[in-house]
């Protein structure tokens, strides 16, 4: 008999176990793992990154908790596109003009070639305003853009948008473009020391400074430096524009100009054809929803309030050439802002 009951008593508690064991396999997660979204950007000191971070509940709510997103940073934007196109990421931090620089083959993207897909127009976010300044006390050497040119200047970190967006300028006035690379918490150092003479500074929306460029204010004067006249004339016959910037806004305390002139760039966060048209479609849908309350905790969300569809409108017409993801398609076909002149990149 003790045998016996041993022998129910072992019966018993497997029975158990398999009865738990089935429970577990059809539990839902074990039935639906969470798909993976990751968003390539700079690095983690960045405005792109903080964007990005700060926006990961939006989409995945959006998505149903279907998906999870993580925010992947990288040592530039440059490296941050190619990432993505390589097949480490979704969706890359980029600007128009590095979709440009890579449909050009331009650049770091001479004889490059994405093995996993090419980047496609998806989501502008904000634009950013690039302008040059010095070291207060020496800004009477620097009346023009062109008494930088040749000189040991840091012109942001390289293979950054602002970075790329100068030396276009650059090209366009035919100035010699010396990129001297330091880090940018150093840059306050390198300017009193002398090491550059001067240091490119970017706004987002005309609102905020980058934060290394907020440590360098508090630790020193500087003075912003404006394209003289001429300048602009042939700036702007050259195909850019100039975005005015209040100093009052950007800086804490006076920088010797009543405007700030900068060349204005706008910055996406572009995906690959083959993530899936419902998947951006919904994205945009609710950032659309959100752009209030995105421009309410951050001004640099301003123009996208203010007018969400013109945005995505402009940075497509900004490189034309480059198809449109399928889901963003559909967004601006549903707002009747859909050129027929585009080109639609095939679904997934």
């Amino acid at each position: 008999m003790p045998r016996r009951r041993s022998l129910t008593t072992v019966t018993l508690i497997a029975t158990a176990l398999a009865g738990s064991l089935v429970i577990v396999s059809t539990s839902p997660p074990a039935q639906a793992q969470r798909k993976s979204i990751r968003w390539a950007t700079a690095s983690v000191d960045t405005y792109g990154y903080k964007v990005a971070a700060s926006v990961t509940k939006i989409i995945e709510e959006a998505l149903g908790g279907e998906y999870v997103v993580t925010v992947n940073p990288y040592p530039s934007t440059t490296a941050a596109m190619k990432a993505t196109m390589e097949g480490d990421g979704e969706i890359g931090y980029t600007a128009d003009i590095g979709m440009t620089e890579y449909a050009t083959s331009d650049g770091a993207f001479r004889n490059y070639r994405a093995p996993k897909g090419t980047l496609v127009h998806t989501w502008y976010a904000y634009p950013m305003e690039t302008f040059i300044a010095v070291h207060a006390p020496k800004a009477a050497q620097f009346k023009c853009w062109k008494d930088f040119s040749g000189k040991p200047v840091f012109y942001s970190p390289a293979g950054f948008m602002n970075w790329l967006n100068i030396r276009r300028a650059y090209k366009v006035l035919g100035y010699d473009f010396r990129h001297v690379q330091i880090d940018p918490k150093s840059q306050a150092d390198a300017l009193q020391g002398g090491s550059i003479v001067g240091a490119v500074a970017y706004t987002t929306s005309g609102a905020s400074l980058v934060p290394y460029w907020k440590e360098t204010e508090i630790r020193m004067d500087v003075t912003v430096v404006n394209p003289c006249p001429d300048e602009v004339t042939k700036l702007k016959a050259g195909g850019l524009t100039l975005a005015a910037v209040d100093p009052k806004t950007a800086f804490s305390k006076a920088v010797g100009v009543q405007q700030i002139q900068g060349v204005p760039i706008l910055f996406a966060y572009n995906a690959r054809a083959d993530l899936p048209e419902d998947v951006v479609y919904k994205m945009l849908v609710a950032f659309e929803k959100n752009k209030d309350r995105l421009a309410s905790t951050d001004a640099g969300f301003a123009p996208l309030a203010q007018n969400f569809v013109k945005l995505q409108v402009d940075g497509i017409n900004a490189n034309p050439d480059i198809a449109v993801h399928a889901g963003l398609a559909k967004f601006l076909k549903e707002r009747g802002s859909w050129d027929e002149r585009w080109k639609a990149a095939p679904g997934s």
